[in-house]
């Protein structure tokens, strides 16, 4: 008597895609703009055309040779303190230096645009809507506004409103704001984004801290002394900014803040963020985006999901 075969039952693919204003993304993984420099530098580690989109780092109008040295330093227990100061190479030098590399891919390209006026940010816009082969434009309000006293831009929502009106009226490119609460309640500033013209809102908390060597009893930052808090402890303020905003507004929500892997992202999705951006552990890790795609399909396929987006902003309150 033959022994009846095993059939195995065949897994229907699912679809990853997702939209961001008029760009199709093929899944919803982007690295973080500041810790992916300009994509050339991770292609040994992973395949460029694998991810969603492709975010450069700050791009300024002019070069930036950005901050003293000492910029980084791992903190045991919470990631890492990080101030590098928006060194680029400045959008003219990006277009012909950078860019051309990167429009092989069939991968979206976003370029962060950072100014220090609302005027900067226009004319950074200006250059980049000429430019063949950028996809979107995600701007980072978090620079200070030198030209206002130096506060950063995510305090002001009628600040907020003047970059995203005036670099919408510049650009028919999708526009992602990326924005970090300091003196307002994350909601107001996602609507005020969305209010004037932004295709996509990215709530990303910002936190600055120090550390000391105990040795010499300076600064583990040099002569910056402060940085940014970047790594894994930010994702429970970032998770809940994402579930908050996507609540409030029409517009995707980007998820950004300690992811690690699968698991971290999905939280993000069933939260109501339509994508998410991998920044700090990226460093760390270069293929956590790549695990981070295929841990999504995995999940998908486990729990009977067809498409990513059926997932998305599905938390259930108790």
């Amino acid at each position: 008597m033959q022994t009846p075969r095993k059939v195995r039952m065949k897994r229907e693919p699912v679809d990853l895609s997702v939209r961001l204003g008029k760009i199709t993304l093929k899944n919803p993984v982007m690295p973080s703009s500041g810790t992916f420099g300009y994509g050339k530098e991770f292609a040994d580690f992973l395949k460029l055309e694998e991810l969603g989109a492709i975010i450069v780092k700050g791009t300024t109008l002019r070069p930036r040779l950005g901050n003293f040295e000492h910029r980084f330093a791992e903190i045991a227990g919470c990631g890492s303190i990080l101030t590098i100061g928006l060194q680029n190479v400045g959008v003219h030098r990006f277009i012909e230096e950078k860019l051309p590399y990167l429009r092989q891919f069939a991968t979206p390209v976003i370029v962060n645009v950072a100014g220090e006026s609302v005027e900067e940010f226009v004319q950074v816009t200006e250059v980049l809507n000429k430019a063949e082969g950028v996809s979107a434009i995600e701007i980072n309000l978090t620079c200070p506004n030198v030209k206002e006293g130096g506060a950063q831009f995510s305090s002001d929502p009628d600040m907020i409103f003047r970059v995203v009106k005036a670099v919408r009226d510049a650009t028919d490119l999708p526009l992602i704001s990326k924005f970090s609460p300091v003196r307002h309640d994350v909601t107001l500033l996602a609507k005020t984004c969305e209010d004037a013209g932004a295709d996509a809102v990215c709530p990303n908390f910002t936190a600055v801290g120090m550390a000391i060597d105990i040795e010499t009893r300076r600064s583990r930052m040099g002569k910056n002394v402060m940085g940014g808090i970047g790594g894994p402890w930010k994702k429970p303020v970032a998770l809940r900014m994402a579930w908050q905003t996507a609540q409030s507004v029409r517009i995707p929500v980007i998820g950004c803040g300690g992811i690690t892997g699968p698991e971290d992202a999905i939280e993000f999705l069933i939260a109501g963020a339509s994508a998410v951006e991998i920044g700090t552990y990226g460093l760390i890790h270069p293929g956590v985006t790549i695990e981070t795609i295929r841990g999504i399909r995995n999940y998908l396929l486990e729990n009977g999901i067809n498409r990513v987006t059926d997932l998305i902003g599905t938390f259930v309150l108790a």
